[in-house]
């Protein structure tokens, strides 16, 4: 009984994010997805405020997943919890594991998604390497800080920063106890999202 409330509650989220257009099933459920270009606004505590634009044309899917986790308020107060200089900076752990994870919109995949990840580009972080692991993204995601063009073809890439890069810089500059990984150790040395929203975009 529980399940089929997480099925009907997920399609509920995704029908009444605006802008759909074609279908993809989940759990024999039929969801629309979104198309068009997406704006949202990452603020976080103490560092400030990033604004991207999401390509729901060419990331579908993983454009829809993380708008209707933005409505439903799941990254508000989430956390920074990995950063890597020259690298990435990766949020929105789900810590209790009871997110649904998606089909990620990459080559490697079976998708083609010409998305580079290059500096700003936001991805969809996932389990497994280059041969496995393909549809185990769920919530987190990362923004890259430094060109990491190695990553095309098997992560999908679903939008760019359009203003405030520098927050990611300041926050890989100013966070040095991590571990190997790039892992931030204590947890309170990691950066707050206060909130992630969609705004209406400007011009």
């Amino acid at each position: 009984m529980k399940r089929i409330a997480k099925v009907l509650s997920l399609l509920f989220m995704l029908l009444i994010v605006g802008g759909c257009k074609d279908l993809f099933t989940y759990e024999n459920v039929h969801i629309e997805y979104l198309s068009g270009k997406h704006n949202i606004e990452i603020k976080i505590k103490k560092y400030g405020v990033i604004e991207a634009e999401l390509d729901a044309d060419t990331a579908p899917i993983t454009v829809t997943n993380f708008l209707t986790l933005v409505k439903e308020g799941f990254y508000d107060g989430n956390r920074i919890h990995r950063s890597l200089t020259d690298f990435v900076i990766q949020g929105g752990k789900d810590d209790l594991s009871e997110k649904s994870t998606i089909k990620g919109e990459f080559d490697a995949n079976g998708v083609s998604n010409d998305i580079s990840h290059v500096r700003g580009v936001l991805s969809m972080a996932r389990m497994g390497d280059a041969s496995n692991g393909f549809d185990t993204a769920s919530t987190e995601f990362f923004i890259v800080q430094k060109d990491s063009t190695f990553l095309d073809h098997y992560y999908a890439g679903f939008g760019h920063v359009t203003k405030g890069i520098e927050v990611v810089d300041k926050i890989v500059k100013s966070i040095k106890n991590v571990d190997e990984d790039g892992m931030i150790i204590n947890e309170d040395d990691m950066p707050v999202i206060e909130y992630i929203k969609e705004i209406e975009e400007q011009g």
